[in-house]
């Protein structure tokens, strides 16, 4: 497998248009979370994921190291899936951490990935499954709608105020 700035381009665009699968696992994922925090989280929409999906791509650093998770998940599928459920795990969490950015956000992905995946069953083989939960457990990490991420942290301390 080659990685040009034309695949990254191309898996751009096939994670763009997987927005009817992927919005409706982010929403669902973010009710049960939010059921589970007694918490009311914001749903997102099509056009929420299809503006972060360019923002995630815009970063090359980060956009070939997305498209590479998502060209080998693409193509993986092992038979029997029990035997090799390691390395679609290991890619959807590594995955669903890059999406979502730094700590503490991409150990929040990779948590919300384990989250999401019990449910997520979609064809086309182990490593899309994993790969639509990524891809939900990312960007609904990134995405605005939970009121922690919206308030100031009380642990930031000003420029001003150290000594």
């Amino acid at each position: 497998m080659q990685i040009t700035p034309a695949r990254v381009a191309s898996e751009a665009t096939w994670v763009t248009e997987r927005a009817g699968t992927v919005v409706p696992l982010i929403n669902e994922t973010r009710d049960r979370l939010g059921e589970l925090f007694e918490t009311d989280v914001d749903p997102v929409s099509s056009a929420d994921y299809r503006e972060e999906v360019a923002a995630v791509f815009a970063d090359g650093e980060v956009a070939v190291n997305v498209a590479g998770y998502v060209a080998i998940l693409r193509e993986l599928d092992v038979e029997n899936d029990y035997p090799g459920f390691v390395v679609d795990e290991v890619l959807g969490r590594e995955l669903a951490a890059t999406i979502a950015g730094g700590t503490p956000l991409s150990l929040l992905a990779q948590a919300t990935f384990h989250y999401a995946d019990v449910t997520t069953h979609t064809d086309g083989g182990a490593g899309v499954d994993d790969l639509d939960a990524a891809l939900a457990a990312g960007f609904q990490t990134r995405l605005p709608g939970w009121d922690w991420r919206e308030a100031e942290s009380p642990f930031g301390v000003a420029p001003g105020e150290l000594r």
